[in-house]
């Protein structure tokens, strides 16, 4: 390195750090290498997104940092590595799901059995007509082909796993740190989230939060089945990125459970924003391919609040939660508080 070179980067790192503390970017090497590089200001157009970023939140959030880096400054090896994490980690929840979905037919399948076989012995027993005995038979057969489609479907996607996965592992590397996304939805997960609302609370942004649940999504999963219950949370996860506008982040809480943070909002447009979500929520509509039906059934219930002065980022998200379960216990489908 030149001696202009050197002297250079120290001025250039002399800018940095301070732009770092001020506004309290962690020192990580991606956060390192994305101020670094803002401090150059040798591309226009990463200044011009931090910039604004700053100016809409009032500060750089770790998930706003995160994305900044992905996209101006990631090596197409970090995305491509990033990318195939995320799917290797989807496509082992979609297997799951078809195990326990295949599981719980097979459940099904040895209950009708032994409830076929018990009517057949009082058949013999009581002497049923012929036309009695052919329609348990046939209640059997049906039952069979069941279980032996649900079975091949899962023969089938446990092949082509095993194959996806010895190729991803080769690409995988092992130095990867703990992932903020996802994998499933593709939105932020809690890991995310709890980064980002502290660095709402640390730095005294004002924000709301929405939390919401899909309704009785338990049931749903044992009617038609985990991979379907899969799908319906990909769809509710873009039609959250679709509503969400003013750099509101959307986050998968857990399960069925998804929140939303949306910076220098009043109760009364983020119980808007809830009111949209919950509109487009209403308007899914999913094919079950098992039996061909159209599933429009899906519903969520909300919970907003926004947070006072005086309150942690416990109470918060305590309020927002109590207040979603209260929509539930009125009938769910709706958003609390009202006022």
């Amino acid at each position: 390195m030149s001696k202009d070179s050197f002297v250079e980067s120290t001025e250039t790192l002399k800018k940095t750090v301070p732009l770092m503390i001020k506004h309290k970017v962690p020192t990580t090497p991606t956060n390192y290498a994305l101020w670094y590089t803002y401090a150059t200001q040798q591309q226009p157009t990463l200044n011009h997104a931090v910039d604004q970023g700053i100016e809409a939140l009032g500060h750089c959030t770790p998930t706003l940092c995160d994305s900044l880096y992905q996209e101006h400054l990631a090596s197409q090896t970090d995305k491509d590595v990033a990318q195939l994490k995320q799917s290797l980690t989807a496509m082992m929840q979609e297997l799951t799901s078809t195990m326990s979905d295949t599981l719980s037919n097979a459940e099904t399948f040895q209950g009708a059995l032994s409830h076929t076989f018990s009517k057949l012995e009082s058949a013999e027993r009581e002497g049923l007509s012929l036309e009695d005995t052919m329609t348990l038979v046939r209640e059997l057969i049906r039952e069979s082909r069941q279980i032996q489609l649900t079975t091949g479907t899962f023969k089938g996607q446990l092949s082509n796993a095993q194959q996806e996965i010895a190729a991803l592992r080769e690409a995988l590397s092992e130095s990867q740190k703990e992932a903020n996304q996802d994998a499933l939805t593709g939105l932020n997960n809690r890991r995310a989230f709890e980064r980002d609302i502290h660095s709402y609370s640390d730095n005294q942004i004002p924000y709301s939060l929405i939390m919401m649940d899909i309704d009785k999504f338990k049931d749903f999963n044992d009617n038609f089945g985990h991979l379907l219950g899969d799908q319906v949370l990909k769809i509710v996860a873009r039609r959250l990125l679709e509503c969400s506008r003013d750099y509101a982040q959307s986050y998968r809480f857990g399960g069925e459970e998804f929140v939303i943070i949306l910076p220098h909002k009043t109760l009364s447009s983020t119980r808007q924003q809830a009111e949209t979500i919950r509109r487009a929520i209403e308007k899914i509509s999913v094919l079950d391919k098992k039996s061909g039906k159209r599933i429009n059934s899906v519903t969520a219930s909300f919970g907003i609040a926004t947070k006072q002065e005086d309150e942690t980022t416990a109470d918060v998200i305590a309020r927002a939660d109590s207040h979603l379960n209260q929509a539930k216990q009125l009938g769910r489908n709706r958003v609390l508080p009202i006022n």
